[in-house]
């Protein structure tokens, strides 16, 4: 068991969103539905983080997994 996601990517996720619509972003880094959980955090210590879309349109999910705001990109992916 390791404190540090995978890389994803070192670009963000765009995704469109639907407003009150709920999703799950993969913390650990693992997931082959990328930016979002599909279980494979077990047995990580990562949990996937809730994101509930407050309107319509695009929102960049963090691709690094080291974002501060996550799970939303905040720029970090350019410093690794």
């Amino acid at each position: 068991m390791t404190d540090t996601p995978e890389i994803a990517q070192k670009v963000p996720f765009p995704v469109e969103v639907t407003e009150g619509k709920t999703y799950f972003w993969c913390a650990c880094g693992k997931s082959s539905r990328q930016p979002f959980c599909d279980g494979s955090h077990k047995d990580t210590g990562f949990e996937p983080v809730k994101y509930q879309a407050e309107k319509d349109g695009k929102v960049l999910f963090c691709g690094c997994k080291h974002s501060g705001k996550k799970p939303l990109c905040d720029g970090t992916h350019s410093k690794l």
